[in-house]
């Protein structure tokens, strides 16, 4: 099989981990690295171009460091995100491209070259933790009292050794020693289904207010509803709170005495949790922030170079002096020598019951999409997006005539196989240029390009997965919801049942 040869080809690579060029501070002493990994947020910082809020503490990250403009992620859900984020390696190489594959008993191994970051940071006497906001800025006096703490999120979809990550906190390292810490921010996902008021009081509780849903401006791509605005609204909410988190973690740095130490990396693991962003390929999905801070870097700096989020682990460990080991996929980004790829790339494949597979190039300007499943409608049947208020708010709108063309697309019953957009001219996607004869040699070669990527990566999404590792995901999934949620049960099995059909008719 083709991905077996290309990773056998890396795997001939792994043989050495070379130690990277290190820069002066890292000679003299290692610096710190700290990864703020925010859920379910895109770009809608006001340093990114986001003028309805303020967000000061992601704007000075910006202002001391570089911000990357055309920052992508792998995978458009979190825990194929994440396994590529924590490897270096596209989540398609690796086997690690289902979301929330392997938690039932048919378990996802990494091919045995592949170590994950903590583990290499571990490795090289790094203290390694991960954690979530409350425990990454306790006090010292706390850290004194109590030095144990918990792994936040990890979500990977292969099995991996919780040792990987150290039960002290960083505060509790021994002296001298760095550390490397992912700060685990909860994002998009803080705001309720929007008309709730739990967390618009949190809100007004820690900022003092609450974004007003009529100051907020919708993408054109969504009809300007009552719920749908409330929702934005409310997402903006949690884009300021994570602001104020940032804030309280940079004085945490400082606090401790290491903020200029250290290098601090601000990104997020998808984009927006809505109706064609997470979960899809197009730039509300898969176009992210980065931000990267540092002794090394330098200040108010702005790069526009394709990268993808495989990328920080390689460029962490050269800065920390470790070095990037020669099977990574990802790159250093801050190398002497690097060269920046003419396209990023990202997948989506199965996400919880719904299969799928799309594939997506991006350069700073243009955005090729290739639907493995045209026949398939971009809404496939999907109960994690089925049961938001806002899909909702989008299908009564769509069965009343209330949509306009553009909004409507994405309730349309196939797609197309491919599709071709200018992001300069055409930002939000609307316009497909595949079947445009002034856009056909551009067609053609993001098209080969993207099929050179797949058959070089050793895409694995090629393979159908297997009926046995799907089932057993499932199991796992209907268990957790048959005694709380029965009626939400039985929706997964209809679903299921869908997916099938669709496969056994070829679709």
């Amino acid at each position: 099989m083709r991905w077996c040869r290309a990773l056998a080809v890396l795997c001939c690579l792994a043989v050495a981990i070379p130690v990277g060029s290190r820069s002066a501070l890292a000679e003299a002493a290692r610096p710190n690295i700290v990864w703020i990994v925010v859920e379910d947020m895109s770009a809608d910082f006001r340093c990114y171009g986001q003028k309805v809020i303020e967000t000061p503490n992601v704007d000075r990250l910006a202002k001391q460091g570089v911000k990357f403009t055309n920052a992508v992620v792998t995978a458009p859900v979190c825990s194929a995100c994440r396994s590529a984020l924590v490897t270096g390696m596209y989540q398609t190489s690796i086997g690690a491209h289902q979301h929330r594959s392997g938690r039932g008993e048919k378990k996802i191994h990494l091919p045995d070259f592949v170590v994950p970051v903590p583990e290499l940071f571990q490795k090289a006497d790094y203290h390694v933790n991960n954690l979530s906001f409350g425990d990454f800025v306790r006090s010292e006096a706390q850290v004194k009292k109590n030095p144990k703490v918990k792994t936040a999120k990890t979500d990977y979809n292969f099995e991996s050794d919780p040792a990987m990550y150290d039960a002290t906190h960083w505060a509790a390292r021994k002296p001298g020693q760095p550390f490397f810490c992912q700060v685990q921010l909860r994002g998009g996902k803080l705001r309720g289904p929007g008309d709730g008021e739990k967390w618009p009081k949190q809100v007004e509780k820690t900022l003092g207010s609450r974004t007003d849903p009529s100051r907020v401006t919708l993408p054109p791509y969504l009809p300007d509803d009552p719920v749908i605005r409330e929702d934005w609204a409310q997402y903006l909410d949690t884009v300021r709170y994570t602001d104020w988190e940032v804030g309280k973690i940079l004085e945490r740095l400082e606090q401790a005495g290491v903020l200029d130490q250290t290098y601090i990396y601000f990104l997020t693991d998808h984009g927006i949790s809505h109706v064609r962003n997470k979960q899809y390929l197009y730039d509300g999905g898969m176009h992210v922030p980065l931000i990267v801070k540092g002794p090394a870097i330098e200040p108010a700096s702005v790069r526009e170079d394709p990268v993808e989020q495989i990328d920080l682990g390689a460029s962490s460990l050269v800065l920390a002096g470790v070095g990037k080991p020669a099977w990574m996929q990802g790159r250093d980004i801050f190398a002497a020598d690097y060269v920046p790829r003419d396209y990023a790339v990202s997948a989506r494949d199965r996400c919880d019951e719904t299969v799928d597979r799309i594939r997506a190039l991006r350069s700073p300007r243009w955005k090729y999409i290739r639907n493995f499943h045209p026949e398939r409608p971009y809404l496939a049947p999907n109960r994690y997006k089925d049961n938001k208020p806002i899909l909702q708010a989008m299908r009564r709108r769509h069965a009343s005539g209330q949509l306009n063309a553009e909004q409507a697309r994405i309730m349309a019953d196939t797609r197309p196989e491919e599709e071709l957009y200018d992001l300069k001219n055409d930002p939000y996607e609307a316009t497909n240029l595949a079947e445009s004869p002034d856009h056909a040699l551009r067609l053609i070669s993001m098209r080969r390009a993207l099929s050179d990527w797949v058959h070089w990566s050793g895409d694995r999404g090629q393979q159908t997965e297997p009926e046995g590792m799907y089932d057993s995901d499932m199991a796992v999934y209907l268990k957790a919801l048959e005694r709380r949620q029965p009626e939400g049960a039985q929706e997964i099995r209809d679903n299921i049942a869908q997916m099938k059909a669709w496969a056994a008719e070829g679709k």
